[in-house]
């Protein structure tokens, strides 16, 4: 208040000499408007859905005229038989827990070849590739059970009660006498020769079975089951002649009972 008063000329003076400073960058422009929020359609779609809902609240006992009618024999409280009938719930215990894992399948074990008396019976097991398999010493009460041998010949001497063979395959088997039966079961590519007699050979669940017979034993009898590819061989002038053993037979009723007998091979 107490300077002297600055004439235009003076101040002009002064923006422009030297020592000024340069004149400050011009100011931000102002903010743009803030955003407009729908309030108004959000308003109405509120208000309309409440407004639903109180009409159908205001309907009253008329709500329910949509409703479907149900007897008492629909009815699972009072008939029991329906809710046997309806879907079983599966347990969220059982659902969640995880199913064990399938165990592998453990590698086939290989068992030693038996070759053995245990008390009177004779025990050939396991023998493979084996053509010089020999029992002697037989007695007329023991039996010999020959499990489970593969490209094997077995030589039983002697006499013996009675002989099996299960689960083998080309397995070859020569024995003297047996006083009771031979059994071939659940077998492939057999040979049997018989050097004395046998009453009965069996062959069940075989494939493949071949019965060289002594001029001896040609009254055996052969009983066969589920069995196919079976031959007998007799002795004829010094060399066998080959009978196949029939494995179709044809069934007639003759007024009182049924009459079975073998189907004719044509071919």
């Amino acid at each position: 208040k107490q300077g002297p008063v600055a004439s235009p000329m003076s101040m002009r003076s002064v923006l422009t000499s030297g020592s000024c400073l340069s004149p400050p960058p011009p100011p931000p422009p102002p903010p743009g408007p803030p955003p407009i929020f729908d309030t108004e359609t959000a308003k109405d779609e509120g208000t309309a859905s409440r407004s639903a809902l109180f009409a159908q609240l205001n309907q009253g006992e008329a709500i329910t005229k949509g409703l479907r009618h149900v007897s008492d024999d629909q009815k699972t409280h009072k008939n029991p038989s329906l809710r046997a009938q309806g879907p079983s719930v599966r347990s969220p215990t059982k659902s969640h827990t995880p199913s064990p894992a399938s165990p592998k399948n453990s590698p086939q074990q290989s068992h030693a070849p038996v070759l053995e008396l245990e008390g009177k019976k004779w025990r050939v097991e396991y023998q493979e590739d084996k053509n010089n398999l020999v029992i002697n010493n037989t007695e007329l009460k023991q039996v010999a059970y020959i499990f489970k041998c593969n490209k094997s010949t077995l030589q039983i001497r002697g006499k013996i009660n009675s002989i099996t063979i299960d689960n083998c395959k080309k397995f070859g088997l020569v024995f003297d006498n047996v006083v009771g039966i031979v059994e071939v079961i659940n077998s492939r590519d057999i040979q049997i020769q018989v050097m004395g007699k046998v009453p009965t050979i069996s062959i069940n669940k075989t494939e493949g079975c071949h019965i060289y017979l002594s001029e001896e034993s040609l009254d055996c009898e052969i009983v066969s089951a589920k069995s196919s590819e079976m031959n007998i061989l007799i002795p004829q002038d010094g060399d066998y002649k080959e009978f196949p053993v029939p494995e179709q037979f044809k069934t007639a009723w003759d007024g009182s009972k049924l009459v079975t007998e073998p189907a004719e091979i044509v071919g």
